[in-house]
């Protein structure tokens, strides 16, 4: 929590002295009225008294508490104000750090625990901030001030005020050791359930499909019934405390009132008004320093979800980033070149490497291919030029500079990227393929030409509104080869440097797909090409052919040159199509 505090800002410290200042004054107003009860309890009890100061009493006290009100309104709206500034920035923080986090780094938090630490969590300590902040303030100096006033009153009326106080103290804290465990795991179960229900909405086509609706829906329960059964068990712990300091707060009253019952028996006539007026005086105190220790409670319960709420928001604040900018932001005079010098690459706490000793050199205008078995690193190889991944060992150059060494913006700018699976955001056709930033801006034109070239034209131009039509979010009213499409259109509309398909001529049917690479093959001559795939028809016209199997390279070369000299592509080739049209293509 304390390291969260240094998002506070100047601006919102000011403020926080406004509310302390506020709070302040609705404590001496509040501490005040006790006073003029005094005043009024003698007035009543003493011979030849007026009515007009008897009023005028307790239209002070009356005074006292409306104005103690507006202020409470004030010091409520001041720290709503903070607590939703705070919250804008840490989530905005938050954000933004998650964007910078490796695909490595993304993976140890989970999804589904990001958004609950960017939404839950940071609502818990805005709660916690708003509401907090004032009983943090008001409680202690109620606490304080009222048992300077009482004190010196009668140490029996304070022996007894001593004695409820303790038992609050110890059922507090009796509380929070039992609480603070059960938040952090209702926090990890809030992870479990949001991974549950997100996992239920993707993938709702193969649960219907398979007919496990039962088994999500019992998969669901389990998760939820923990999570309510914690909830629970913390609420009941909670419930205790309630009753238990109302308990004390008027047994306590009952303690003042029967030991002043004794001190006035046995005082002399003239003090008996006296000790009445302390007696009610110091009742109206008492309260004030149970009132404030209730005060406390309150920041007790809301405290330990806040602070296990902070903790998970600074782990992912404070994660090491592996991926650090560089500082290259220049053109080169070589374009389009990459190369891969003695690359190896195991992912994080691994033990065996994925990639050992890759190395080969791809030139402006040629276009690269990789095949290889499942699993044997493809597309953690292309990942490493835009560094999706860092590289173990070796080096990964584009345009004869280090990838490390570029500013990340630069080098994205440089490439032209398609994913493996088709990713499309909610807008339209035109806001999807015009997406993020490139060397060039993209006008209509190129976004049209892209759609073209991606053979995209036959289905964009037969929707109602063509290019402004809506695209539901993750392309759902999209088939798989219209998304695959679209994703290849966004990468040629950058017209970037250097193009990299992951696999992503999948989906497309084999004339589609014939038709999109003849009119890319033109479209993208002055461009080097890496392309992932795993038909032969899709790379076997390539200038290179990278064979990959175990994470190593078994093979350089052309189509025709890798039949006859590497026995693993020739296995993939004939597992695709016959020996005679391999010798015919």
């Amino acid at each position: 929590m304390i390291k969260l505090i240094k998002n506070f800002t100047k601006k919102d410290w000011f403020l926080i002295l406004i509310c302390f200042t506020l709070i302040f004054g609705q404590v001496w107003l509040d501490l005040k009225i006790p006073d003029y009860m005094s005043e009024i309890t003698v007035l009543v009890q003493t011979k030849g008294s007026k009515m007009k100061d008897i009023l005028t009493n307790g239209g002070y006290m009356m005074l006292c508490a409306f104005t103690s009100l507006a202020l409470a309104f004030l010091v409520g709206y001041i720290s709503s104000n903070i607590s939703a500034t705070f919250s804008m920035k840490v989530r905005k923080k938050l954000f933004d750090k998650v964007e910078k986090l490796a695909l490595s780094e993304v993976k140890q938090f989970s999804t589904s625990s990001l958004i609950t630490r960017t939404t839950n969590d940071i609502t818990q300590v805005q709660m916690f901030i708003s509401m907090g902040m004032q009983l943090l303030i008001k409680a202690p100096i109620t606490a304080i001030w009222a048992i300077t006033k009482i004190l010196g009153k009668s140490w029996q009326w304070s022996v007894a005020t001593s004695i409820a106080v303790l038992i609050l103290l110890v059922l507090i804290a009796i509380v929070i050791k039992v609480v603070i465990p059960r938040f952090k795991l209702i926090q990890k179960l809030n992870d479990k359930l949001n991974g549950v229900t997100r996992e239920n909405l993707t993938g709702i086509r193969v649960i219907r499909a398979f007919n496990a609706e039962k088994y999500q829906t019992d998969k669901f329960e389990d998760a939820n019934s923990s999570l309510t059964y914690q909830h629970i068990f913390n609420q009941k712990i909670f419930a205790i405390l309630s009753p238990v300091m109302y308990l004390t707060m008027y047994f306590l009253t009952l303690s003042i009132y029967l030991i002043g019952v004794y001190l006035i028996k046995d005082a002399m006539l003239a003090d008996k008004i006296s000790l009445f007026g302390d007696m009610v005086v110091f009742s109206s105190y008492a309260m004030q320093v149970i009132m404030s220790f209730l005060m406390l409670a309150m920041i007790f319960m809301m405290l330990p979800r806040a602070s296990v709420s902070a903790s998970r928001i600074n782990e992912v604040i404070e994660a090491k980033i592996t991926i650090k900018d560089g500082t290259y932001n220049s053109d080169t005079d070589i374009k389009g070149e990459v190369e891969f010098k003695n690359v190896s690459f195991k992912y994080p706490d691994a033990d065996e490497y994925l990639l050992k000793n890759i190395s080969f050199k791809a030139s402006k205008g040629e276009t690269i291919a990789f095949i290889g078995s499942t699993g044997s690193g493809k597309s953690t190889l292309i990942n490493l030029v835009p560094r999706f991944y860092e590289v173990t060992d070796g080096e990964v150059l584009v345009d004869g500079i280090n990838v490390k060494d570029y500013k990340l913006s630069c080098l994205n700018k440089k490439i032209g990227y398609v994913s493996q699976k088709a990713v499309i955001f909610n807008g339209t056709i035109k806001s999807n393929v015009a997406y993020g930033e490139g060397i060039e801006k993209v006008t209509n034109e190129k976004i049209e030409e892209a759609i073209k070239v991606a053979q995209a034209n036959d289905f964009v131009l037969k929707l109602d509104k063509k290019y402004d039509n809506h695209v539901a979010q993750s392309g759902t009213n999209l088939s798989g080869g219209q998304k695959q499409r679209l994703s290849i259109a966004r990468a040629i509309a950058k017209h970037p440097e250097i193009y990299i398909f992951d696999d992503s001529f999948s989906a497309l049917d084999y004339k589609t797909d014939f038709n999109l690479r003849k009119e890319l093959k033109k479209y993208t001559k002055d461009a080097t090409c890496l392309i992932v795939a795993q038909r032969i028809g899709t790379i076997m016209h390539a200038d290179r052919i990278v064979v990959l199997d175990n994470g190593e390279c078994v093979g350089i070369g052309t189509h025709k040159e890798l039949l006859k000299k590497c026995e693993v592509y020739k296995q993939i080739a004939l597992s695709q199509i016959t020996e005679e049209e391999l010798e015919n293509a």
